[in-house]
């Protein structure tokens, strides 16, 4: 999963951060609105989280933008800020949850992944396609009932396409979003290439179906229908 988080504090950014990183994610930060705003002209992101008080300008305005280019992140308020009408007017903008600090670590990734499965999964805390199972909450991937060995990326992979069944995926867009913005110093993107065909491989050895197929020259596709 791909998250981005705007907070100016750096011991809380940096608490969140080295938290939820060993969960499997990758976690970008932004210091202030300024960083914030190109990071989300450049970037695209599973989840936002976003103090409504920060340097350089507010929090809901940023919201306010996101919104206004129909961007698919979820976005959480994580906030000092605990008046009501803050509270109402940033979910009234489009934000999808409230955490007022001081918060639990665990409970804010809790949080994150109940709003990525109800964007992407309606919801669902097990992740059923055909044969394939997927439990979010354990990392973990079954096919036919046969639990499948993947590595972090290969799972990440797999939850990517899933949640982006049928469409044509880049191999650029695939490298942002597993490698964050170490993506844009990288000279080719000849390793994905090595990443999904060992995936292929992983899930037809249990007897999977093929759905994932290579759009010569642009990216690949988890085809699920003629």
């Amino acid at each position: 999963m791909k998250i981005l988080l705007i907070e100016d504090e750096p011991e809380l950014r940096n608490s969140i951060k080295q938290y939820l990183e060993p969960e499997g994610n990758i976690v970008e930060v932004a210091c202030d609105f300024v960083q914030a705003e190109q990071k989300i002209a450049l970037y695209d992101y599973d989840c936002m989280l976003i103090d409504i008080t920060i340097p350089k300008g507010s929090g809901l305005d940023l919201i306010k933008q996101i919104k206004r280019k129909h961007l698919k992140a979820g976005i959480i308020i994580i906030s000092a800020k605990n008046s009501l009408d803050d509270k109402v007017y940033g979910l009234d903008l489009g934000a999808d949850d409230y955490l007022p600090k001081p918060f639990y670590l665990p409970e804010l990734n809790s949080r994150i992944k109940a709003l990525v499965r109800r964007k992407n999964f309606d919801g669902d805390t097990e992740i059923n396609f055909n044969e394939i199972k997927v439990l979010p909450d354990e990392r973990r991937v079954l096919v036919n009932n046969d639990y499948v060995n993947l590595t972090i990326k290969e799972y990440d992979l797999l939850l990517y396409f899933m949640a982006n069944k049928n469409r044509v995926v880049s191999k650029s867009a695939l490298a942002e979003h597993l490698w964050g913005d170490n993506a844009d110093g990288f000279n080719n993107y000849d390793f994905i290439y090595t990443h999904v065909k060992n995936l292929r491989k992983k899930l037809l050895s249990k007897g999977c179906e093929d759905y994932l197929h290579t759009i010569y020259g642009i990216g690949y596709n988890f085809k699920t229908c003629e």
